[in-house]
């Protein structure tokens, strides 16, 4: 999946906190969403701050989708509210390799 591909799939599916998410689609929104935080900064605080509000609810269900993908609960990332082990728990679990097989969250995502 493309940097491309996975902004727009990630916006197409903006609450759809359901199914899987394979860690090409859940990086590159992740790079997407903070590169464009920290260059809309340098504009202004306060477009910055809308742009991270504008991408919380699409971070927050591909978070989710790529939870599931690992057969976890997207509720897992209430764990970066704990700093460090929290923190160091969800990274942990968002580059594990999602399960090749079908699991309670659905058949694996297609390449």
């Amino acid at each position: 999946m493309t940097f491309q591909e996975s902004i727009k799939t990630c916006f197409n599916k903006f609450a759809d906190f359901n199914g899987r998410a394979k860690l090409p689609e859940y990086w590159w929104f992740a790079l997407f969403c903070f590169g464009g935080s920290l260059v809309l900064e340098f504009a202004h605080t306060y477009v910055s701050w809308l742009f991270s509000l504008a991408t919380l609810i699409p971070s927050l269900a591909v978070g989710a989708r790529r939870l599931h993908d690992t057969n976890k609960s997207g509720w897992f990332q209430l764990l970066w509210i704990i700093p460090i082990l929290g923190w160091l728990a969800m990274i942990y679990f968002l580059i594990m390799q999602g399960d090749a097989e079908d699991n309670q969250y659905g058949a694996p995502p297609a390449n």
